[in-house]
């Protein structure tokens, strides 16, 4: 077995740049400083969920993304004597892949989050060991470095008595976001909130919940090829400028898509998701049989096709779970036959809790 990898956090000894201090200056002469008090563990072991995420949704690209029900990552916290005080240990990985990601914590994106998430609550008195349970291939398009992010961040949250905010929380994994793939956030934010979320801002961050109607029925059709396309080379085919023309189309495009999800107009919602000009037409050449794929989607019924993020995942949406497994068919047949590539696929609907404690 690979020997656990430990990070030590920062003691109170320096006080520059540590998110615990907040120092205000009032006069030359007075100085108040005001210290987040370390928690006390509520419990000694937190096992907690994340939803995988489908970002981009077409025209929205690094500001709109949604969370998709019955597919994530697992994470598990516990108090660890073991462990040194203020350390935190990556103890196991199992699921998809497990032998390329690292036990590092400092190179994994469930112990960049969790790191994050210890440093905001000062948390030097205890030691903790984290198990990650990959639910999600690497590299699909599916948010998967997010999932792995929010579930740890929300494990660590949980096991000091849910102390941060839904913010924090959502600054805690994108440390871990910028450091795999770029400081964005349509991913890991719907991850921890469910739902639909736009990223309003980035400085200050501003994240804005869009509601899907309850009464209404939305189904993703996540088909995703045995190929794996990397973020940062998906980010890098990306264009450097763009003409009036297709800014203001993608910017409307996105408006109809942000009414669509307020409306629960899932026609709209498709037919906006299919309409993206600036970053689809660059991506699409670079993952094989995918245009195919989306034409067979829509031809088989499907309200609109795009990529789920940077791909290789194509997701279409529909308003009906027999039909969705239907033109589920049509694209993976699509990825074969012009793509040269097996896929599997899932029907599921949107998850709306989000990022959650789990059962032990």
């Amino acid at each position: 077995m690979a020997t656990s990898t430990c990070f030590l956090c920062p003691s109170t000894a320096s006080l520059k740049g540590r998110a615990r201090f907040r120092i205000r200056i009032r006069c030359s002469s007075s100085v108040s400083v005001n210290i987040r008090r370390e928690p006390e563990p509520v419990t000694t072991l937190v096992k907690a969920f994340a939803p995988a995420t489908v970002a981009n949704l077409g025209p929205g690209f690094d500001f709109l993304g949604c969370a998709v029900d019955g597919l994530g990552d697992i994470v598990s916290v516990k108090v660890d004597p073991q462990v040194h005080p203020g350390e935190i240990c990556i103890s196991d990985i199992s699921g998809h892949a497990p032998n390329k990601l690292s036990k590092n914590p400092l190179w994994n994106c469930a112990g960049i989050a969790a790191i994050e998430v210890m440093k905001m609550l000062s948390i030097r008195s205890v030691g903790l060991s984290l198990s990650l349970e990959k639910g999600l291939p690497l590299g699909s398009g599916l948010g998967s470095s997010a999932a792995s992010a929010a579930a740890a961040a929300v494990a660590v949250n949980e096991l000091f008595g849910k102390k941060l905010s839904v913010e924090e929380l959502v600054l805690a994994s994108l440390k871990s976001e910028e450091k795999v793939s770029g400081y964005h956030a349509d991913n890991v934010a719907p991850s921890i909130m469910g739902g639909f979320v736009l990223i309003g801002s980035y400085s200050p961050l501003e994240l804005m919940p869009l509601k899907f109607p309850a009464e209404k029925e939305l189904y993703f059709v996540l088909v995703t090829p045995e190929f794996e396309a990397p973020t940062k080379k998906m980010r890098a085919a990306l264009p450097t400028e763009i003409g009036m023309p297709h800014h203001v189309w993608n910017c409307s495009q996105a408006g109809a898509l942000v009414a669509s999800v307020l409306q629960g107009d899932v026609v709209g919602l498709g037919k906006a998701l299919s309409s993206d000009k600036i970053v689809e037409p660059r991506r699409a050449p670079l993952i094989p049989g995918m245009e195919a794929v989306k034409r067979a989607a829509i031809q088989a019924g499907a309200f609109g096709c795009t990529i789920s993020g940077a791909g290789p995942t194509a997701v279409a949406v529909i308003d009906d779970e027999q039909t969705g497994h239907f033109i589920a068919k049509h694209m993976i047949d699509a990825f074969l036959h012009v793509g040269n590539l097996k896929a599997s696929a899932n029907v599921k609907q949107l998850d709306r809790l989000g990022a959650r404690r789990i059962p032990n």
